[in-house]
């Protein structure tokens, strides 16, 4: 089939429209990209092929499979060791623990003095190593056959042994129903029997619900880039209908805003001169009411005086400024004669003083 009519069908798009949404999930292209490229298509078609859903080459996805085989594997092979060195610690915990209270027996005593004596015997070995890949001499010049003289007696060993073997099962036992409980609170009543088939499945189970948790992330990771697509997509339509408002307002609004602002304007012209209307008749309200008409007939014979009094006192300021003019004619003749009279009058003030003090002195 040709890559343009492939692209054209509604099948071939849907399988490019899978191939760009898992296995090239950074291309993001859409469908209007698709047709407008047909060549591009079928090379991404061409690479689906060989391809897995992670976008790994079919060689190095085999590669990277059999790779994470072998770590789980070796993982398996540690977390086993690991959980046998714990244990094997934790009995040693309690013992110490136990020891404080002086209620062990000779037996335990011995089985876990020989356990400890084991298992530190053990751990310097490793520690030492093979003596023959060592180029710097031992730790305190030890060797591996110095400290394998230090190892419990083989019969201490071997009965060691055999009751280990019941306490690590009898450890790991209470660690799987306390798993169990933790996973499922209301298997903490039911009986030994009961937890143990529970126990027993218990692993499918774990494994069952990892299993849910991966495809419900691979939905998740499926739903985000979709939700990408979408906001992209949100995104381009608000910005035109952002557009279109702008346009909208300045095709119509601004077209209209000065025929607004004219009619607002004569608006609060006509609010503001009737507000003043209003204001002059409260003004004259409050006047009837505080004044009645004897009050007010009252007030007009007081103007009436006062605006005599001010007459008269008019017609005395007019009398007495023609007179300052007539002396303001006489010009520095008149001001010498003004000092001399106050000059003398205030010589006669002095001796009329004198006069009087003197009359008083003379009693």
């Amino acid at each position: 089939m040709a890559s343009g009519d492939f692209c054209s069908s509604g099948e071939g798009m849907e399988i490019l429209q899978q191939v760009c949404n898992k296995q090239l999930p950074p291309c993001n292209l859409s469908e209007e990209d698709l047709l407008q490229n047909p060549h591009f298509s079928k090379l991404l078609l061409s690479l689906s092929q060989h391809m897995d859903e992670s976008g790994l080459s079919l060689t190095l996805a085999k590669e990277q499979a059999q790779a994470w085989k072998e770590v789980r594997l070796h993982k398996t092979t540690w977390l086993r060791s690991e959980i046998l060195q714990r244990v094997i610690q934790e009995l040693l915990v309690d013992y110490y623990v136990k020891s404080q209270d002086r209620n062990l027996t000779s037996e335990d005593k011995k089985f876990h003095e020989t356990l400890e004596q084991r298992l530190l015997v053990t751990e310097l070995t490793q520690l030492l190593g093979p003596s023959q890949e060592r180029e710097v001499p031992p730790l305190l010049g030890l060797e591996k056959v110095d400290l394998l003289e230090l190892m419990p007696p083989s019969e201490d060993f071997v009965w060691m042994r055999a009751r280990l073997l019941l306490e690590v099962e009898e450890q790991l036992k209470k660690k799987c129903f306390t798993l169990l409980c933790y996973h499922n609170p209301s298997s903490d009543s039911d009986s030994e029997t009961l937890k143990a088939a529970k126990v027993w499945n218990l692993a499918e189970v774990l494994v069952g619900e990892k299993q849910q948790c991966q495809d419900a992330r691979s939905q998740q990771k499926e739903q985000m880039v979709l939700l990408e697509k979408k906001s992209a997509t949100y995104s381009q339509v608000l910005l035109r209908c952002l557009a279109l408002l702008q346009r909208l307002l300045q095709e119509h609004r601004l077209k209209t805003q000065s025929e607004l602002d004219r009619i607002n304007a004569q608006y609060l012209e006509i609010k503001c001169s009737a507000m003043i209307l209003k204001l002059r008749m409260e003004e004259l309200k409050i006047l009837s009411d505080t004044y009645t008409d004897e009050k007010v007939e009252v007030h007009r014979l007081i103007r009436d005086r006062l605006e005599g009094a001010i007459h008269l006192q008019e017609q005395d300021m007019e009398k007495s400024r023609q007179v300052l003019n007539t002396y303001e004619v006489l010009g520095e003749e008149f001001d010498r004669l003004v000092k001399e009279y106050t000059q003398l009058k205030q010589a006669t003030e002095n001796k009329r003083w004198a006069l009087q003090e003197f009359s008083k002195a003379c009693r």
